[in-house]
């Protein structure tokens, strides 16, 4: 759980950097939103797409960039210390922290440890 958070903290602060109208204040506002991040996702993210479904299916699947921007909109309405300016700050900066934390997660297994994979040659 750490190290995931870790990540999305990482992504969340290259995202200030990286996306216009979004800004965090430090970094205990940005390790903060990480935490409620993970726990928007795992609690309110899934009600909100299954209430959602049929506008996901007709869009097939595009909506679901919407509610990651508004779970993140979320984030930011909880803490003074992140903003993010507009609808557009917010799907960008969605799908940036997105990707990144999905790149990160991809270097730890399942059990949340740092992963090589070796491939020998017979």
């Amino acid at each position: 759980f750490l190290v995931r958070m870790l990540i999305t903290a990482i992504a969340l602060w290259l995202a200030a950097l990286v996306v216009p109208g979004m800004y965090l204040a430090g970094f205990g506002t940005v390790l903060g939103a990480a935490l409620v991040l993970g726990i928007v996702n795992a609690f309110v993210r899934p009600i909100v797409v299954l209430l959602t479904l049929p506008l996901t299916i007709v869009t097939l699947g595009l909506f679901l960039l919407v509610v990651n921007a508004m779970m993140l909109g979320l984030v930011s309405a909880m803490f003074s210390g992140f903003s993010i300016s507009g609808f557009w700050s917010a799907i960008f900066g969605a799908i940036f922290v997105s990707f990144f934390s999905w790149l990160g997660s991809a270097f730890i297994g399942s059990n949340g440890r740092y992963e090589v994979m070796v491939v020998r040659r017979d």
